[in-house]
């Protein structure tokens, strides 16, 4: 795992649109030092048509659309759940322990969706997973921050198992399913941002722990895809977190990690 860890930071940075564009601009202007007009001339032609419909348009949710319509919002519960999982992303790990204050993020709703389904299933085993996914900074724990928040906010941690020690999605699977073990049959929950649902239920599918998905934190809508507006950091923003998504697809899938591109929902039966 250490080896995928490490090749997925340098590919995306890679792959960054935003580091695309600069790369593109700088390599333009080099050119046109050196007497390359032609090419230079081509080149910026091509960045700025590029820049321009990203502008105006929101790509990254024709990226992000399919993903989050994938499975349904607000999915119809069992009466019976054992466990219910989220995956750690909406509490700042490191801004919380530098400010000492809890400091949240768009993806809270995350955690929201976490307590609420907690208080309404008050006999399910609960776990929060999720560690640190930098480079250099393993030592700031999603984990921590978000036990941080909920004691703050009032919340029972006594229930909640926090692993910590995970990366990324394959390691919180992984991990998760050694603490806690799950047996045949058991309903157990998945919490994350919808977006990130299929590759979620695909590592959680091949690691032999049949979840059953519960998406928030909604970034796109069927009647905004469309929309022209200029708006070109938040419309970049949103192309890098389709591409960085749909690269992770297709990267789980190369190296088996999920069976799909676009993973559904499975069963014990299925195992």
């Amino acid at each position: 795992m250490d080896i995928f860890f490490y090749l997925s930071k340098i590919f995306w940075l890679a792959f960054n649109p935003g580091n695309v564009f600069f790369l593109l601009f700088f390599i333009s202007v080099l050119l046109l030092w050196l007497g390359k007009v032609i090419i230079a001339r081509f080149i910026l032609t091509a960045l700025v048509l590029a820049m321009t419909v990203v502008a105006f348009f929101s790509v990254g949710s024709w990226l992000l659309y399919p993903l989050e319509s994938h499975f349904p919002i607000n999915p119809i519960l069992p009466k019976q759940v054992d466990g219910i999982i989220i995956l750690s992303g909406g509490v700042g790990a490191k801004s919380t322990v530098v400010r000492n204050q809890t400091q949240v993020n768009g993806q809270v709703d995350r955690e929201l969706a976490f307590m609420m389904l907690a208080r309404l299933y008050p006999n399910a085993k609960l776990l929060y997973t999720g560690g640190s996914s930098s480079l250099i900074h393993q030592q700031f724990k999603g984990a921590d921050a978000a036990r941080r928040m909920m004691m703050e906010q009032g919340f029972s941690v006594d229930r909640v198992l926090f692993e910590r020690e995970s990366r990324n999605t394959v390691e919180s699977a992984v991990l998760s399913q050694n603490l806690l073990q799950p047996e045949n049959g058991e309903n157990w929950i998945l919490i994350t941002t919808a977006w990130h649902m299929p590759r979620s239920v695909g590592v959680f599918c091949v690691a032999g722990w049949p979840v059953i998905p519960y998406p928030v934190d909604y970034k796109t809508s069927k009647e905004g895809l469309f929309n022209i507006n200029f708006s070109f950091t938040s419309h970049l923003n949103d192309l890098d977190v389709g591409i960085k998504e749909w690269l992770g697809l297709v990267a789980y899938r190369i190296t088996g990690r999920t069976d799909e591109i676009i993973p559904s929902a499975c069963s014990w039966g299925d195992m």
